[in-house]
């Protein structure tokens, strides 16, 4: 790496890592217990933040930034780890690291890791060196991930804008707000039904997915508004200026309404459900990473709203899909 872009690279990690200790959450499961860090490891120092149960560690997501999440669980519950509605937010800053219960198999690794999470380790692995070592080295992964991530502006996978450049959008925009003021809010979108595509369809199918529902949702709002895909099931929409605060809401039962219709995908019909939160500038935060925060933590914690005979917080059986009409609405040009 040249020198100048190395100056740059070491200046990012400082500024997303700070100088104090790592902020870790600590969450253990039923059936689980966290183990003892050592907060004071040559590969911290940690500062520990212990949470019992998914539920509350959607809470604390939503109401604070964490370096790393690290997850107890039972073997079992970690499979059921991908349809953890927070799942998009506990991966999309912090470094997820799960500890299962069992020594854990391949398939459990890859099927986590496919969703963002940084490592799948034992419970019973070292607390005083060995796991300390996978932590930072799982922080460190994330931090360069993100490096990476902002030297281009485009998620890959639909062509949106990804979070990065979202977050420049929301800033310049209060920027803007800030000399000539007027409504403005971030809607995160937490969408169910990808990962039943990708069970059922297989992976590629599912990221076809993903691109038709971007098209949707694009369609759905103005050239001046933004659409951004911010994780494997999440995508954020940036309304740019509105007269009335219940505007957002409107819009936002428009585009949930929009992504009900069945999609066609590798010649199967695919139903999707949507939760939706909605952060308003500046009651809910006066900068872009407060406002996607509590919006992406809102519908985390909301009912997904679709795919009748499903459940709206756990995706049923590939199996159990109902069948449903072809989609009309896929001007992506894929099928």
């Amino acid at each position: 790496m040249r020198p100048f872009l190395q100056a740059k690279a070491t200046a990012f990690v400082k500024t997303e890592l700070g100088t104090g200790p790592l902020r870790v959450l600590m969450v253990a499961c039923e059936g689980a217990v966290s183990p003892p860090i050592l907060a004071a490891s040559p590969f911290g120092p940690f500062d520990l933040r212990p949470c019992s149960g998914l539920d509350a560690a959607s809470e604390r997501l939503a109401a604070d930034r964490f370096d790393a999440v690290v997850v107890a669980a039972r073997t079992v519950d970690a499979r059921r780890l991908p349809v953890w509605p927070a799942l998009s937010q506990a991966v999309a800053e912090p470094a997820l690291l799960v500890l299962t219960t069992d020594e854990p198999g391949a398939d459990l690794v890859m099927l986590l890791a496919r969703r963002g999470v940084q490592d799948v380790l034992p419970i019973s692995t070292d607390p005083v060196e060995a796991l300390p070592r996978a932590l930072r080295l799982a922080v460190e992964r994330k931090v360069q991930d993100r490096l990476a991530r902002k030297a281009y502006a485009t998620d890959l996978l639909t062509g949106l804008p990804n979070q990065g450049q979202l977050i420049e959008h929301v800033n310049q925009l209060i920027a803007l707000r800030q000399r000539e003021p007027a409504p403005m809010a971030v809607l995160a979108l937490r969408v169910e039904g990808l990962a039943t595509t990708e069970a059922r369809l297989g992976r590629e199918s599912a990221n076809v997915l993903r691109r038709k529902i971007g098209v949707r949702l694009r369609v759905g709002v103005r050239s001046s508004d933004v659409v951004a895909s911010i994780g494997v099931d999440m995508f954020a929409v940036l309304l740019s200026k509105f007269q009335d605060p219940q505007d957002a809401d409107r819009v936002a039962a428009k585009l949930a309404a929009s992504l009900h219709p069945p999609f066609s995908v590798s010649g199967s019909d695919m139903a999707v459900a949507v939760a939706i939160g909605i952060a308003h500038y500046s009651y809910d935060g006066k900068d872009a990473a407060t406002l996607l925060r509590r919006a992406v933590g809102l519908c985390a914690s909301s009912q997904a709203q679709g795919r009748a005979g499903f459940a709206s917080r756990e995706e049923r059986a590939p199996g159990a899909l109902p069948s449903a009409a072809n989609d009309d609405q896929g001007s992506d040009g894929t099928k």
